[in-house]
């Protein structure tokens, strides 16, 4: 995919160009950009540039606001081709209806969704608490047909689109989309259920590690693959990640409608996953921990 600075020059000055991000975001047939506040005015130049030179893509959007809010939705504006932000993704072989307008949805997880589901053992049941449209999920479940995944997600528009997915990815015997707070619905219907669990949200993973625990089997190795935000260099960012991890699971022991859990955990590697801003990196650490119940 060409860098974005490539694609404009001859259409933006190079003082204009600088202001640019280097990279932007392809999902299907959409481009999703960011503009820098001091070029929004030459947005639509900006949007039928890309249209032209950069292949497949129909529809250009602009990232109008952050991600935000419980369902984690951005504002997007079309500024180039058509207006309609549902498009199929694919990856690892599987299609992915994805409506860039209602839902967050990332491609550059893709190899970490690969990576993750190399790691599922045959059998095994996993807890998505986060998992959007299913992507994590189903490329997992396609890998490991004898797994179960339990897909969860707050907001409805993601479940129902993770629901179309399911099935046109034929995994319904094995992937179940269920709409709810994560915490929530491990709390009453998966204490004790999962051999792995996964928390592909970075800005709440840290408030919602304690459910992930909840939702382990006891008595068993199992997995959390944990994602987080990390501000620093490259060297010292898996220091930070290392404390941050230590300093919420130390205690080792927590309580559960009257039971008293104790555990064990290591970390067993952590890994940058993408950078996300200056000196700000998302990062991934695979926890294995054992359980029991005990005082």
């Amino acid at each position: 995919m060409p860098r974005l600075k490539e694609v404009l020059k001859g259409v933006l000055g190079e003082e204009e160009i600088k202001h640019l991000y280097s990279s932007f975001d392809i999902i299907g047939e959409i481009a999703i950009i960011k503009i820098p506040d001091e070029l929004v005015e030459r947005r639509h130049e900006i949007g039928s540039a890309i249209l032209r030179n950069v292949k497949h893509v129909r529809s250009v959007y602009m990232q109008v606001s952050p991600v935000k809010d419980v369902y984690r939705v951005r504002e997007v504006e079309c500024i180039a081709g058509i207006d309609d932000p549902l498009t199929i993704y694919k990856e690892y072989g599987c299609r992915f209806k994805v409506n860039v307008a209602k839902v967050y949805f990332s491609p550059r997880l893709s190899t970490e969704r690969a990576r993750i589901a190399s790691l599922v053992r045959d059998g095994e049941t996993i807890i998505n608490m986060f998992a959007g449209v299913c992507t994590f999920s189903i490329i997992i479940a396609k890998r490991n047909p004898r797994c179960r995944v339990y897909s969860i997600d707050i907001n409805p528009d993601a479940v129902a689109l993770c629901n179309e997915n399911i099935e046109i990815n034929k995994v319904g015997d094995r992937v179940s989309a269920i709409l709810g707070d994560a915490g929530e619905v491990i709390v009453h219907t998966f204490l004790d259920t999962a051999d792995r669990v996964l928390m592909p949200l970075p800005e709440r993973a840290r408030e919602y590690l304690p459910y992930a625990l909840m939702a382990l089997k006891a008595e068993h190795d199992c997995y959390i693959h944990y994602f987080t935000h990390v501000k620093g260099s490259k060297g010292e960012v898996d220091k930070i990640c290392r404390e941050e991890l230590e300093g919420i699971m130390g205690k080792g022991a927590y309580t559960i409608d009257g039971r008293r859990y104790r555990y064990t955990f290591s970390i067993g590697g952590m890994r940058i996953v993408r950078e996300v801003g200056p000196r700000m990196y998302q990062m991934v650490a695979d926890i294995m921990v054992r359980k029991w119940l005990g005082q």
